[in-house]
């Protein structure tokens, strides 16, 4: 019989190499980055300590095995076995094992050094997110019988499940298999009251079972879960949750679920918060979730890295798709190839039997500091390669930097599709967003693609009645996420979109948006506490269960508008807006309710939709509150409008490539961008030349965005276009 023995308590921990003094006693999960790793500091450490304990020796009998199991140690991990070294893991985000049995004294020692340090071989080492250091997962103390299922394989559950489901003639085909370590002849498998007994071959059994009246697992619609058992005559016993699906992406139809459409619409996950790091608990997980069946997410992107298995539990059970991935990401390392296999071969193994994952992911945003050579094509069909030998039944994916040209090879090799674009806060406009989309769709409409990254930046405590991109508003935010759902929303043919992020996370090499150390494009804080205006936005698209409405703005109190517009965020198809008690008006319409209303004191605000009503205070002041913008933001405001500019002629409204077709507005351009160049050394004017996605993408731009971005002052704005205005469009 296997017994599992938590192994959390009792550690100690030390900085530096252990000595014969007494470390810091710590209880498991533990990152030595739960501070320094989200406060954007100089004191962030990345490097080698050291996690000890003592351990006396099991009863055991009839040759039972002993097994450690790390369920996460972040980068690198060697264990150290009454000081001798038993094993190494590179990899921060998987299981691994090892067998303690043949070393065993009465008492021992344990110590496990962990690395998170700097180097060219281990991913990640390059990326917008904070890289924890620690025994951050439960870690396990196994003991099992001399005949066991197997432990030693790549963190194995030890038991597969494969159902192939025919939805005509409501059956699956379930195959269950089992490895085995140790002397045993047969294995019994049980899976929906049905045991069949299977003779072990080379340390494999099988059994093929066949499921009538099948109840699929149909996403959060009804995510029912099957249970395969598998169980030797020592005693030994592993089982699994299963579920009966059937994935389909199609380039013109989008995603679909047992035959029918079902667009996937969610968001990105990083696994850490603020104060704990990556240490999370059960609770911590659970409550991730509940805030995500909230929004009405119906799938998840588990960036950049194998999640918890608690956590892919927990979307088995509430019927959320997942993206599932390793953290190749941002930069190819020539070092590094063995170790994207080997995280990509420990991600399917462990994760096979999940229901919830769809797709297996490549890489992330990979040729933003590598060039697409062959090298790099050859790691990619490695991979992909991999991931259909060790799974037949998932297709892969990519997530690629929106610069990457949609011709280039590399979008050949994994099945599927998706882009990070980021127009509308990095750069540009929110409008091509639509025009990429809309254009790669053109040109390969057989091939699916996705939305695998879009999102701005949001500190709650800023606000704006005329918020624009960079400001950090939580009022830019929700203007900027209207637009992409409209967009979304426009073409069901984007087999998955996930906005990034649903969490605040850390990310070390950050200082901006009045928050150090964090990246803001959560639509929740990264403490859980306050869900920004954009969440509802999400909520009133997507939750279709939950009767809700929601007034936005509700932590910009202090205006000085004399004319403020209300905007209410609902699933509700009639909203009215009540000012000081009495009703103001109803609206009409869907998900997005705008109202203008006259200010002069100090007034409450209550939107009512159906029995649901969401209550504000708002105030008329005569100065800005200084608190809603971020301090030292130089903004730029817009001096004009179309009745001051002549469309005849070219103006800063104009995009660059437009300008640069003609002739002499094209000069005048060419030497603005030339002389900002020089004041950068030439690397601006080198990279553009060297990157044609981003020439390509620069060319949408309006001049005002680029001029906006390199900080431009109003005054050099109007100059430009002063003088653009003086040049007349061709007819």
């Amino acid at each position: 019989m296997r017994t599992i023995h938590s192994f959390n308590q009792g550690w100690q921990f030390y900085k530096t190499k252990p000595t014969q003094s007494a470390g810091e006693a710590v209880t498991l999960p533990h990152t030595w980055n739960a501070v320094d790793g989200q406060d954007g500091g100089n004191d962030y450490y990345r490097g080698t300590c050291w996690y000890v304990r003592e351990l006396k020796k099991p009863e055991l009998r009839d040759g039972e095995r002993v097994w450690l199991e790390i369920n996460g140690a972040a980068m690198t991990a060697e264990v150290y076995f009454n000081g001798e070294k038993l094993a190494r893991h590179e990899g921060g985000y998987s299981t691994f094992r090892v067998d303690l049995t043949d070393h065993l004294d009465e008492n021992n020692s344990l110590a496990i050094s962990v690395d998170n340090s700097d180097n060219d071989t281990v991913y990640p080492q390059k990326a917008d997110f904070t890289f924890y250091g620690g025994l951050y997962r439960d870690v396990n103390l196994l003991v099992v019988p001399a005949a066991h299922f197997a432990l030693g394989y790549c963190g194995t559950p030890g038991i597969k499940v494969t159902p192939i489901v025919d939805l005509t003639a409501r059956c699956a085909e379930v195959t269950v298999e089992a490895w085995v370590e140790g002397e045993a002849k047969e294995v019994r498998f049980t899976v929906d009251s049905q045991t069949q007994t299977a003779p072990v071959e080379d340390g494999h059994a099988a059994a093929v079972f066949t499921l009538e009246n099948v109840h699929l697992w149909d996403g959060v619609d009804d995510p029912y879960l099957y249970t395969a058992v598998a169980l030797l005559d020592s005693g030994d016993e592993v089982s699994t949750h299963f579920g009966c699906r059937k994935f389909e992406i199609d380039a013109q139809k989008g995603f679909l679920l047992n035959g029918r459409s079902y667009p996937l619409r969610g968001g990105s996950r990083h696994q850490d918060r603020f104060g704990v790091g990556n240490a999370l608990s059960l609770e911590h997980h659970k409550e991730d979730m509940a805030i995500i069946r909230e929004l009405g997410a119906n799938t998840l992107r588990l960036a950049h890295y194998q999640h918890a298995r608690e956590f892919y539990d927990l979307c088995d059970e509430n019927g959320i798709i997942v993206w599932a991935e390793i953290p190749y990401i941002t930069q190819h390392m020539t070092g590094g190839r063995a170790n994207t296999l080997s995280q990509m071969e420990e991600l399917v193994v462990q994760n096979y039997n999940h229901p919830s994952i769809a797709v297996w992911g490549l890489s992330n945003e990979i040729t933003a500091a590598s060039t697409v050579n062959e090298e790099l094509l050859e790691n990619h069909r490695a991979l992909n390669d991999l991931c259909h030998r060790l799974d037949a039944t998932r297709p892969t994916t990519m997530a690629n930097v929106f610069m990457l040209e949609i011709e280039s090879p590399i979008l050949e090799i994994p099945d599927v599709n998706s882009y990070n674009l980021y127009f509308g806060w990095y750069l540009g406009e929110l409008e091509q967003n639509d025009e990429f989309f809309d254009e790669f769709h053109a040109k390969y409409p057989d091939r699916p693609i996705g939305f695998s990254e879009y999102g701005a930046d949001a500190n709650p405590q800023y606000q704006s009645p005329m918020p624009e991109k960079g400001d950090y508003t939580e009022s830019y935010q929700a203007v900027y996420h209207e637009h992409m759902l409209q967009m979304i929303e426009a073409r069901p043919w984007l087999w998955a979109t996930h906005v990034w992020n649903l969490f605040d996370f850390a990310a070390d090499g950050r200082n901006e948006g009045g928050k150090n150390g964090q990246n803001q494009k959560g639509l929740v804080t990264f403490d859980r506490k306050e869900k920004k205006d954009a969440f509802y936005l999400y909520k009133a698209a997507w939750n279709k269960t939950e009767p809700f409405v929601h007034l936005c703005g509700s932590r910009y109190v202090d205006r000085t508008e004399d004319v403020t517009e209300i905007k209410v965020y609902s699933n509700q198809s009639e909203v009215s807006l009540y000012v000081d008690g009495k009703l103001a008006e109803t609206k009409s319409g869907k998900t997005v309710f705008k109202f203008k209303l006259p200010i002069s004191g100090t007034h409450s605000v209550e939107a009512r939709a159906a029995s649901c009503a969401s209550v504000m205070l708002i105030r008329k002041v005569d100065a800005p509150n200084p608190e809603y913008a971020l301090p030292g933001r130089a903004t730029v405001v817009n001096w004009f409008d179309q009745g001051e500019i002549d469309p005849d002629c070219y103006s800063v409204n104009d995009k660059l490539g437009e300008l640069q077709q003609d002739p002499q507005a094209g000069t005048i351009i060419n030497q603005m961008m030339s002389q900002g160049a020089a004041q950068h050394g030439g690397d601006v004017a080198t990279a553009v030349k060297d990157n044609p996605g981003l020439i390509r993408m620069m060319s949408r731009m309006t001049l005002i965005s680029l001029l906006k971005q390199s900080g431009a002052s109003a005054e050099q704005i109007q100059q430009l276009n002063r003088v653009l205005q003086s040049i007349k469009k061709p007819q």
